[in-house]
């Protein structure tokens, strides 16, 4: 299977092996805030970055918790400027990427790619999802983004060879 890896999924597995994660069983947000020097606290309110502080909403289960300290952790590491008085079309810009980057920070590529997919989709979505321990709507739509790039991938082939 022909897989090119996007400059955001090499930047996220060269993130993860610099603070020592290889393995789904080590993606626990917790440690990684910690690896990270992020600090966290935990509110009763929808989980956001405040300064320098990631706030996550205590009313969420573990899976939704680490997809928010995902969003949240986007934009410590990889966006600058302060949400309040920025443009409002950068805004939507930095949070259509901090969307997106918490499909490959909680389902790295390199590690998805390590996965035996079973053979229906329910059971990959399900297998993603306690693997990675991940909602099963994100798993769902990681799994998407994967067979997307692969079939296009394939899809290139066929027309190259054509």
């Amino acid at each position: 299977m022909t897989y090119h890896t996007s400059l955001l999924e090499d930047w996220i597995e060269q993130l993860y092996k610099k603070i020592g994660i290889y393995h789904p069983e080590q993606l626990d947000y917790r440690d990684i805030a910690k690896k990270l020097n992020i600090r966290l606290t935990y509110l009763e309110m929808t989980s956001r970055l405040f300064k320098d502080l990631v706030i996550i909403d205590s009313r969420l289960s573990t899976e939704e918790q680490f997809e928010d300290f995902a969003h949240e952790a986007c934009h410590i590491l990889r966006h600058a400027g302060n949400h309040m008085i920025i443009n409002d079309l950068f805004l939507e810009l930095q949070e259509s990427q901090a969307k997106h980057f918490v499909y490959h920070f909680c389902v790295p590529t390199f590690m998805l790619r390590n996965l035996t997919f079973c053979k229906s989709r329910k059971e990959t979505v399900y297998l993603i999802a306690s693997t990675f321990k991940v909602s099963y709507e994100l798993a769902e739509k990681r799994l998407d983004l994967f067979e997307n790039k692969v079939n296009y991938h394939k899809f290139l082939n066929l027309v190259e060879n054509y």
